[in-house]
């Protein structure tokens, strides 16, 4: 038992480890288009946009703050305390994120290694989310 407490410690400091790290990211690049909505400040030409439904970076920049970048800071404080719901909230940030690079790629109707890699961190933070889950449901059924 004391093998599988362990391992679910490590598992929730990974995620949690994840999430701030995709987090920090997102804050940063969110604040940056929320405070510069032309996208200048971070070198994404208006013109990405010309086939989605915004004329700048607002609304897409605080999206990209407040769900992939608070949310996921609130994410790892979930796994780093091991709540009990953490494996979710993990796959469901982890969902968005991918979900977020699908849009972006058709938008941009192009792919930088940057999308590449961040759905990679979305596909990662599902399956480390989806172990969680299961490691903090067989802890909450051997308690019982």
């Amino acid at each position: 038992m004391v093998t599988k407490m362990k391992k679910t410690k490590n598992l929730a400091r990974a995620l949690g480890i994840l999430q701030v790290f995709i987090g920090l990211g997102a804050v940063g690049g969110g604040l940056a288009l929320v405070l510069e909505p032309s996208g200048a400040k971070l070198g994404i030409p208006l013109e990405e946009l010309r086939i989605s439904p915004f004329s700048t970076y607002l609304i897409p920049g605080a999206v990209l703050f407040l769900v992939n970048g608070i949310g996921s800071l609130s994410g790892a404080a979930a796994s780093f305390t091991r709540y009990r719901h953490a494996g979710e909230v993990a796959m469901a940030l982890g969902a968005f994120l991918m979900a977020w690079i699908a849009v972006q790629v058709y938008w941009f109707s192009s792919i930088h290694w940057l999308h590449a890699f961040y759905f990679g961190l979305g596909v990662l933070e599902v399956l480390l989310g989806l172990s969680l889950r299961q490691n903090l449901r067989t802890r909450a059924e051997s308690t019982t």
